[in-house]
């Protein structure tokens, strides 16, 4: 039992230790496994399902890897989607061109980032609370301003964003998937960005090496929150109406997605591709069992072991690098 116990330890060792690698390989055994299990499952139209649902979190999750790395957290960013939404469409009904309703949907994003990036840059208050308090708030502010209703019949030149299609596939995945590798290109590359990984590594190193900490943090939570307010567009533009519930929950599945990825709750690590990654390999466990006819209350489950599991790698993978130094 010890020996079985030892070998499971140092397999999750591995598997955190080369987690980009390690969820490729899951992924091209999980769709071989499922091509048996269901005749459906590699369809066109199934993949285009898979990636179609994938872009709202995916997107969201590449600014969610960033703050992550730099030992931010946002647990705003399913409201601060529905909020986006539901600006866009009181624009739009209106009579706020579709253009300037987006921008402002935008700006009412990037707002609710700057005061998060503030409270938690200048006035130190935790990002858990600061975010999560702001998660309610928004939440009730949605309520007041639509007054508990959804936002619909919006025009066809804001919903062609989401129903739109370009060679057979819809717009939003190409999105998603322009901004996944424009964002990992330059996490990995610039500058600004790689300052991330000194600041969630040691911060008090990273500020007195001359790094500006406070405005890299203010930057990286309106950044999570510009993706969240995408997102946002993306998903009411595909519904052709603005809700004020949607969003409930991805905060959640997207921090479970980036910590699968290979992002360390304690910063310092992590990556965009890995976060989308994440995001891919539970958008595929959802739509396996959808298609394998489990209940959705099992599908709650499974994401939350999920998020169990990942965190208990995220730990392993800290003891073991404290086992080297």
């Amino acid at each position: 039992m010890k020996k079985l116990t030892s070998n499971i330890i140092k397999f999750l060792q591995l598997l955190s230790g080369f987690r980009e690698f390690a969820l490729i390989f899951i992924l091209l055994v999980f769709a071989i496994i499922m091509s048996f299990a269901s005749p459906y499952f590699l369809n066109k139209q199934n993949i285009e399902a898979i990636l179609l649902s994938l872009s709202v979190e995916a997107t969201i999750a590449i600014g969610m890897a960033i703050l992550i790395v730099s030992g931010g957290l946002d647990l705003s960013v399913g409201s601060t989607l529905a909020f986006t939404g539901v600006v866009t469409g009181l624009s739009l009904n209106a009579g706020v061109p579709a253009p300037i309703a987006i921008l402002f949907g935008l700006v009412a994003a990037l707002f609710v980032g700057l005061v998060n990036g503030l409270l938690v840059a200048k006035m130190n208050i935790n990002p858990f609370i600061t975010t999560l308090g702001m998660n309610i708030t928004i939440r009730g502010l949605l309520l007041v301003i639509a007054s508990g209703r959804a936002v619909l019949n919006l025009p066809a030149s804001f919903t062609v964003i989401g129903q739109g299609r370009l060679f057979g596939i819809q717009y939003p995945t190409y999105i998603m998937l322009v901004l996944v590798i424009i964002s990992d290109i330059l996490a990995r590359n610039h500058r600004f960005f790689r300052q991330n990984y000194y600041i969630g590594g040691n911060e008090k190193a990273a500020r007195l090496s001359g790094i500006n900490v406070d405005q890299v943090k203010i930057i990286n939570y309106c950044l999570v929150a510009l993706l969240a307010g995408v997102a946002g567009l993306l998903i009411t533009a595909r519904f052709g109406s603005a809700s004020v519930t949607v969003g409930s929950g991805t905060e959640l599945r997207v921090i479970t997605a980036t910590i699968i990825g290979g992002a360390s709750l304690n910063g310092g690590e992590g990556s965009v591709f890995g976060a989308f990654l994440g995001a891919l390999l539970m958008g595929v466990l959802a739509n396996a069992l959808n298609l394998l006819g489990v209940d959705v209350y099992w599908q709650n489950l499974a994401t939350g072991l999920i998020l169990i599991i990942a965190v208990v790698l995220d730990v392993i993978n800290e003891q073991r690098k404290s086992s080297i130094k």
